[in-house]
């Protein structure tokens, strides 16, 4: 049985994690979706509890799929789920850039290997802070997000 770890600030969760994630499943027996509170992304929009609530609700249709939050270093995390692989998204060249330096450092320090997984040109674009900002200026990002996130959007925002 492969188990994988998808962490991540999720705040929001929107639309092109879930195809990552839904892609996960297809390849993998277990996914278990961790979201952060990320320090290099300031204090986030939502907190910690709020983005389990979304995340759970959004991957509901997926059996195969765990949530948690946690506020450690993403390798001893692996460790605690008894992850085989670390998965992350790529959307642009930019992102692997970033993602490859932190896998090469998760792989040094603790033997795990992160395994890439590209989103759907239709959703390369979706990333958390755009949405964020959308809604502050009372955008409709309805389509851009699973339902239980927009209907928390629309309660935060009107």
């Amino acid at each position: 049985m492969t188990r994988v770890l998808y962490p991540g600030s999720f705040d929001p969760v929107h639309n092109g994690h879930i195809e990552i994630i839904e892609t996960a499943v297809a390849l993998f027996d277990e996914v278990v979706v961790a979201a952060m509170r990320n320090p290099q992304k300031g204090g986030g929009e939502f907190d910690l509890g709020d983005r389990e609530g979304m995340l759970l609700e959004s991957v509901e249709h997926l059996p195969t799929v765990s949530v948690t939050m946690f506020s450690s270093l993403v390798v001893d995390l692996a460790r605690d789920v008894g992850a085989d692989f670390i998965i992350k998204g790529l959307r642009a060249v930019s992102d692997f850039e970033n993602e490859l330096q932190m896998a090469q450092m998760n792989l040094a320090v603790s033997g795990v290997h992160t395994v890439f997984i590209p989103s759907a040109s239709r959703r390369s674009f979706l990333a958390s802070k755009f949405i964020r900002e959308i809604a502050r200026f009372g955008g409709d990002v309805s389509s851009m997000v699973p339902d239980p996130v927009a209907r928390r959007i629309k309660e935060r925002y009107g």
